[in-house]
């Protein structure tokens, strides 16, 4: 990890400023469909019968339905209970993306760019306004991986123990919500391990104050980021173990896992909106979560990258490339492994039927590339300063060009979205 410059300054405060904009943005007429859409037939109900500890929807694990069930319980089963949950995970997991940036390469325009380009890379913010389970694994992901970098800076081993214990923390709910984030989430240990070996070599055990961070042995580590995260997983099914007809055996983790993977696996219906990973790299195949006739008004929902930011970040992809292996930025290296396991994990996985917001860490990790680039880029003296700047602009023009569209505002006619559909693959 590169050290901070002498005049390296935090943007912590804009970075909450950027978070802040986002949440009166995503809670602005979150409401908006009243009714379930899309998914949320399946979660939204499988979180009222979790408060009547009714079996249902054992395919994935608890975390993100408790959240969803502890919204309903204290707001009441409305709109705003179902959505309420995923929209404060989304603007959790948008500052702890911007907390990564910064810790990883110390760079502030980096920082702030990166975080404008998630908040607005349409992904984002669609799926923090729907009450599916994915928001809640990507902001704990985020999380998880921001008090990790966090711990490799700390000044004290005692701070960084308890960024440790928090990343662990983070890292079990995010699994315990989904387990898309699983490749993302096994990065902390693997990377400490790493660390450990190019210092002491071979000889990972020995030396006290070794690795890379001094006084956590690697032994500690391995609790804090492996078997912690398990331990905090498994708790988040404690509910399941008191179902009224069929509970969890606490002591049969293999065996549950078994019958979720099993359950899984027998979903191989196709689907109209399913699409494959290397279509979600240019943004070819979106989903329409919405297209109705509401209140009087035609509305949509189309899960969508940001028309420009989602491809120009495969440009900022190669410059990570070029910058890994000719300039050892340790922080490209760092984002680009975890845009390419999580994207592997689809790739490589098998599973039938699969759907664009998949790629919804993928594309994260994509837009902090891009801000890494566009940081370069704006510390040259030539033209490549203003197409930095006018990139940026770009992304978050295209985001307010697509916003009716993917938040459910009124279109003056039915077929208004045409406007909006520029390849036949996105309608």
């Amino acid at each position: 990890m590169p050290l901070s410059p002498r005049n390296a300054r935090d943007p912590i405060g804009w970075c909450l400023g950027i978070t802040a904009l986002f949440l009166m943005l995503a809670l602005w007429r979150v409401s908006m469909p009243p009714k379930y859409y899309f998914d949320e037939v399946h979660y939204v109900p499988a979180a009222l019968k979790l408060l009547d500890l009714i079996p249902a929807n054992r395919e994935h694990p608890m975390f993100g339905k408790e959240v969803i069930a502890a919204c309903i319980h204290f707001l009441e089963d409305r709109p705003l209970a179902w959505r309420l949950g995923p929209v404060l995970s989304g603007t959790l997991g948008l500052f702890g993306f911007s907390r990564l940036i910064w810790h990883l390469s110390r760079r502030r325009a980096a920082t702030l760019a990166a975080t404008a380009l998630l908040a607005t890379n349409c992904m984002w913010f669609v799926q923090s306004r729907i009450a599916m389970l994915d928001m809640m694994e990507a902001g704990m992901c985020m999380v998880g991986l921001w008090q990790f970098a966090a711990a490799l800076r700390a000044r004290s081993t005692g701070g960084a123990r308890v960024h440790l214990v928090l990343s662990g923390i983070a890292l079990g709910l995010s699994l315990g919500a989904k387990w898309s984030s699983a490749p993302a989430l096994m990065m902390p240990g693997l990377a400490f391990l790493i660390l450990r070996i190019r210092e002491r070599g071979v000889f990972i055990v020995g030396r006290k104050g070794a690795g890379p961070i001094k006084g956590v042995s690697l032994a500690e580590a391995t609790l804090w980021l492996g078997l912690f995260p398990l331990a905090v997983y498994w708790l988040t099914f404690l509910p399941a173990m008191f179902y009224t007809d069929r509970p969890i055996n606490p002591l049969n983790f293999i065996g549950h896992h078994e019958y979720m993977i099993k359950l899984q696996d027998s979903v191989r219906k196709p689907h109209p909106y399913q699409s494959q990973w290397y279509q979600w790299i240019v943004n070819w195949r979106v989903i329409w979560y919405l297209f109705k006739d509401i209140d009087g008004a035609q509305r949509g929902i189309v899960m969508i990258g940001n028309p420009f930011s989602m491809l120009a970040g495969l440009v900022a992809l190669l410059w990570g490339l070029w910058a890994m292996l000719f300039r050892r930025r340790y922080d490209a290296l760092a984002l680009i492994v975890l845009y390419a396991a999580c994207l592997a994990m689809w790739a490589l996985n098998g599973k039938p039927v699969q759907f664009y917001y998949h790629y919804l860490l993928s594309g994260a990790f994509l837009m902090g590339l891009m801000g890494l680039w566009l940081d370069v880029l704006w510390q040259r003296r030539d033209r490549w300063r203003l197409v930095a700047t006018g990139s940026m602009v770009l992304s978050l023009l295209m985001f307010a060009v697509f916003y009716p569209i993917i938040s459910a505002t009124p279109l003056p006619y039915k077929d208004a979205y045409n406007f909006w559909m520029w390849l036949p693959t996105w309608r």
